[in-house]
């Protein structure tokens, strides 16, 4: 990826020649580097072989839907999301978050709005999470879970998880406050930054996420529990 923000690359995903010419034109302005692509095949190619810092991915595409695509992209790694929906869309919205996108914006939108958004997903970089998440602690356990922040590894019962690099985090920030209930908005402060303006329900994919991996039984946790009218608390 690129090492300044004026030159971040953006794959927008959009087959409205219309509006993917309006995108191009005001995010160049901004000094992005635009990689465009109108179909969700091309989409998946061009974040595998371009791999851009962020993309716009509209929702409504020919061939493999928008939803498909972020389900694709999610799988290989945790570059920012934002997608372009319809106002009619809401049950997709809450489908594309539990698929891995990081915020999503509706038709028609604001572009000096859009502008903010990426900038803020921008900022609030993996690696950005890192740094300031890890630099307090090196080795964290709790039974038979161990994190190490230097390897960036965790364990479990011996074994490596398979953790992205914002599952990381998050479990790394509920460990560092093992017994503390943490509200959505906590969450979203220390991992996505208090500029976020996106849905806190992406919080509730990501713990969803966590359970999974590292629950006997996910659907009655016994590590991450919810705190009913607050929001989640790590147990051990």
């Amino acid at each position: 990826m690129n090492d300044s923000e004026n030159q971040k690359s953006i794959l927008v995903v959009e087959d409205d020649p219309n509006i993917q010419e309006a995108l191009r034109y005001s995010l160049e302005k901004e000094n992005y580097n635009l990689i465009l692509a109108d179909d969700g095949n091309l989409a998946l190619q061009l974040a595998k072989d371009q791999k851009p810092d962020l993309i716009l991915l509209d929702l409504m595409l020919p061939g493999i839907d928008g939803l498909a695509v972020c389900k694709g992209i999610r799988s290989e790694n945790d570059v920012p999301i934002i997608m372009l929906t319809a106002k009619t869309e809401e049950i997709d919205k809450v489908l594309g978050l539990e698929l891995g996108a990081d915020d999503y914006i509706t038709k028609p939108f604001s572009m000096r709005e859009l502008i903010a958004r990426i900038k803020i997903q921008l900022r609030h970089s993996i690696s950005k999470e890192i740094n300031s998440h890890t630099a307090k602690s090196t080795v964290l356990n709790s039974e038979n879970l161990v994190i190490d922040t230097y390897s960036y590894t965790a364990k479990l019962n011996g074994e490596e998880l398979n953790l992205r690099p914002r599952e990381f985090n998050l479990l790394t920030f509920l460990m560092q406050n093992k017994g503390k209930a943490l509200s959505r908005y906590q969450i979203l402060e220390a991992l996505w930054g208090h500029d976020y303006i996106g849905d806190t329900r992406t919080v509730d994919v990501h713990i969803r996420w966590l359970r999974q991996k590292l629950e006997p039984t996910p659907d009655k946790p016994l590590r991450i529990v919810t705190v009913r009218g607050i929001g989640y608390r790590f147990d051990g």
